[in-house]
């Protein structure tokens, strides 16, 4: 009987896997069908958003200035704001574009959102790519910290999913949702140090305004990703702004319980789903 129930259940596993391959696979085929450059344009959104950018705030209002490296910190932190973008609203969306699949098979909900996470995902590897490619040219000497940007790559895609599981179960009741996302992800790009470097909030604000942004989980996440590559000496990070491990806890605890609440949530919200899309 024991043997029984194995043999099921890697028979429906394997099935799960197949249809995650198969959503993934299908996501991205129809992000740019129909366009003229196609998967081109994966690689040029963040470029030419990066080229606004560094003109309007490097070049002319001087963000930065007499850090090194600052313009690769720069895209790379856009690149990674990017993908936390592009999953949590892409995984808010997938149930409800998936609403004709929901009603005519009987398969685990959360393969919808994962796979529309990792179809932007694929997207992240492909931009991270160039983005190294601009810093070998930038002469960005790698250090063993580099060794560890996989990880919390690791860590904001958790994050990202986290969220994109309590969005798409949320927006399935209201569908305000994602307009008060959307108004959400604005303020909290302005409220995070991408475009502009923490020591300007510093020399401005003063080091408490620098820890208030760092309690910000994307904020820490980010700013870790670009210290780990770029340097530590470059890119300021929590634990330079405060030696608290309370101050240093409460960004991941936030994280942690964003992805538990979450997890818990979509579970016992999914039986209905079929039936509200």
């Amino acid at each position: 009987m024991f043997k029984v129930n194995m043999k099921i259940s890697n028979i429906i596993s394997r099935r799960n896997r197949i249809l995650l391959r198969e959503l993934v696979v299908t996501d991205f085929k129809l992000r740019y069908q129909g366009s003229v450059l196609g998967y081109v344009w994966s690689l040029l959104k963040p470029l030419m958003l990066f080229a606004i950018m560094y003109v309007v705030f490097v070049h002319f209002l001087r963000f930065g200035e007499g850090i090194p490296h600052f313009a690769v910190s720069l895209l790379l932190g856009l690149v990674l704001w990017t993908f936390f973008t592009e999953a949590t609203n892409q995984g808010m969306q997938s149930i409800i574009a998936r609403g004709d699949l929901l009603r005519k098979i009987n398969f685990p909900k959360y393969i919808i959102v994962i796979s529309s996470t990792i179809s932007a995902l694929i997207n992240l590897v492909l931009n991270l790519i160039v983005v190294f490619i601009f810093m070998i040219f930038d002469g960005v000497d790698f250090g063993w910290t580099a060794l560890i940007f996989p990880l919390t790559v690791l860590v904001i895609y958790a994050f990202s999913l986290g969220l994109a599981f309590f969005l798409a179960a949320v927006n399935i009741k209201y569908k305000d949702v994602s307009h008060l996302w959307e108004v959400f992800l604005q303020g909290l790009f302005y409220a995070t140090p991408l475009i502009y470097p923490l020591q300007m909030v510093m020399e401005f604000g003063g080091q408490f305004a620098a820890q208030i942004l760092m309690i910000s989980p994307i904020a820490v996440l980010l700013q870790a990703a670009r210290a780990q590559v770029v340097g530590h000496e470059n890119v300021i990070t929590a634990d330079q702004l405060s030696s608290n491990p309370v101050f240093l806890a409460v960004p991941y605890v936030i994280i942690a319980v964003v992805i538990l609440a979450a997890t818990v949530y979509f579970k016992k919200s999914q039986g209905k789903f079929a039936e509200q899309v």
